[in-house]
């Protein structure tokens, strides 16, 4: 066959043969040209017309406001020493995704971190996540030893973390923080809002991976917290927890608080609790450790009681100090119940019912009384009121309204049963004897000037009530271990079986003391609890007496004040055991 035969004739194929319709393809460019204008209309509207829907998305996906943390604010004592302040620990973060995976390295960190590595593994394995946490707040030299290691997708990130000079000591008045910077407990939860300050801010853009590419706009820097400062002495509160400590121990008690009071200016100088707790170290804590038992505990106080049952007679004038008092034989029956004391202590005086402290006396002085005369004495002292006190956790404590009240219920609030107060409560009522019959509003912060009272009772009988506590720590007293070298005191001790059910437990008691110093012109006031204490002796003037005779003339000295009485005690202190 030729070449020509073997060519393809195109023009006789009957495709191409045919002709054409001109709409067809005028068609096809108008489609074209209004595809071209509706993509050109859409680009306008986006970016012209309704472009902040747009632009917002962009801004939730790469820009980022970065907050810029305060630093929390310290907490001082009254002479400016540090109780509690910020330091910067690093907190190390990781994007899984990124992450180096190696074992080795793997395993190191979970050390550092001191983390199980199956639970860094489990961190990790969300490879969708762009950002997790490892550690919060971990110690400089770990954090350095960690970024040496240069895992790829591992930081770490600035914060402050909060720090504790004073440890277990002050640990139920400062309180401590969450990882959050939130407080928690005591003084750094009670002026939350005074110590957070205020955070700054910072406007960045992020790329996809979370690392900042550029900042935008302008720093707002952040505002630090305000520092505190308490009327606590730090060197007062380390003394005081040290004392009770010892005697908790001395004594196999379960626990025990003390507070110390200026009785000028109403400044709380300590309150210390045992068991305590480390607040940087909070593991494992129970709440024994974690209760703030001076200010959150309330119990019957026992014969603390009668020294504020004697004032009222005295202020209503139904007896004088020299009144006397038939306590024979040694008990009293009232409504079915016998009422008693240790000792049969015949005939005595309004003085000598606080210095024998008899149960007896006490309730034939608080029949010479109302209900409604010695509830609104009780009221007035604070009872069944909670504290106004700038601290969380204060309670009310217990106060039945006086209509409801039985005779013999009346009889023995008299001498401390029946009602129930905190040491707080019953260390703030105190003031009524040390301030010439007013009781004076009580501070944690730092305030020099002297305190203005309510008066109560006049300043004649305050000062007929101290010449008892005197004595009651004096010769014949059962607080004679309260003495100290040097100033002279005045207190009551008292000794109260501790509550069980309806009635009370056997064999468990708690020590009481309560008192001031020096006892003309007081300038402090200590109170002191000591816990069922269980190794042979559990009355307040034998367990409590002496942490008040050590904590008073140690504070004593500290606070510069001069002594007002011979070097040596009165007396050569003798257990002395009291009604209860």
């Amino acid at each position: 066959m030729s070449r020509n035969s073997r060519s393809v004739r195109y023009t006789s194929s009957p495709l191409l043969a045919g002709k054409t319709p001109v709409w067809r393809s005028k068609f096809v460019v108008a489609a074209l040209a209004l595809g071209f204008v509706g993509l050109t209309a859409r680009a306008a509207y986006i970016q012209v017309i309704e472009n902040d829907f747009f632009q917002r998305q962009g801004k939730v996906r790469f820009m980022r406001t970065l907050e810029l943390p305060a630093s929390r604010g310290r907490v001082l004592d009254r002479n400016g020493l540090l109780l509690a302040g910020s330091v910067v620990a690093a907190s190390i973060w990781a994007i899984p995704e990124e992450v180096d995976r190696d074992p080795a390295k793997l395993r190191q960190l979970a050390k550092l971190l001191d983390m199980p590595i199956a639970d860094l593994n489990k961190r990790l394995e969300d490879e969708d996540k762009s950002f997790v946490w490892l550690r919060r707040q971990v110690d400089a030299p770990i954090a350095q030893q960690i970024m040496a290691l240069k895992i790829k997708g591992v930081h770490e990130r600035p914060e402050y973390k909060r720090h504790y000079p004073e440890g277990e000591s002050a640990a139920h008045v400062v309180g401590f923080t969450n990882v959050e910077d939130q407080g928690q407990e005591g003084v750094e939860l009670a002026f939350q809002h005074e110590l957070l300050g205020k955070a700054g801010s910072r406007r960045v853009i992020k790329d996809r991976l979370g690392r900042v590419v550029e900042d935008i706009g302008d720093e707002v820097p952040p505002s630090d917290g305000r520092d505190i400062q308490l009327s606590i002495d730090s060197k007062v509160q380390f003394f005081a927890y040290q004392k009770l400590r010892d005697a908790v121990a001395q004594h196999k008690a379960k626990a025990g608080s003390v507070v110390v009071l200026d009785a000028v200016t109403g400044e709380v100088l300590a309150l210390a609790n045992y068991p305590s707790y480390v607040p940087d170290q909070r593991r494992n804590l129970t709440g024994e450790q974690l209760r703030n038992r001076a200010i959150t505990d309330t119990f019957e106080p026992g014969s603390t009681m009668k020294p504020i049952t004697v004032a009222m007679a005295l202020e209503a004038g139904r007896v004088t100090p020299q009144t006397i008092i038939e306590t024979n034989p040694g008990r009293f029956q009232l409504g079915g119940f016998t009422i008693s004391d240790t000792h049969n202590y015949g005939t005595l005086t309004v003085e000598g019912v606080i210095q024998k402290s008899s149960n007896v006396g006490a309730l034939k002085i608080a029949q010479k009384m109302t209900p409604h005369e010695m509830w609104d004495t009780f009221t007035a002292l604070g009872y069944g009121q909670k504290p106004q006190v700038q601290f969380p956790g204060a309670v009310t404590g217990r106060l039945r309204p006086w209509k409801t009240w039985k005779p013999v219920e009346q009889a023995t609030m008299a001498y401390g049963y029946g009602l129930s107060a905190s040491l707080f409560q019953m260390v703030q009522s105190y003031t009524a004897f040390a301030h010439d019959g007013s009781i004076i509003p009580v501070t944690m912060l730092k305030h020099s000037e002297p305190a203005v009272g309510t008066q109560v009772f006049s300043a004649k009988n305050a000062a007929a009530v101290r010449h008892m506590l005197q004595m009651a720590a004096g010769p014949g007293g059962t607080g004679q271990l309260a003495q100290t070298v040097g100033y002279s005191v005045g207190g009551k001790s008292g000794t109260a079986r501790k509550q069980a059910g309806k009635g009370y437990a056997v064999g468990k008691y708690r020590a009481w003391f309560t008192g001031m110093a020096p006892i003309d012109k007081p300038r402090i006031i200590v109170g002191v609890m000591v816990d069922e204490p269980s190794n042979g002796t559990f009355y307040g003037g034998t367990v409590a007496a002496p942490v008040f005779s050590e904590v008073v003339q140690q504070t004593l000295r500290m606070m510069g004040v001069q002594p007002d009485m011979a070097v040596k005690p009165q007396v050569v202190a003798t257990t002395v055991e009291e009604s209860f």
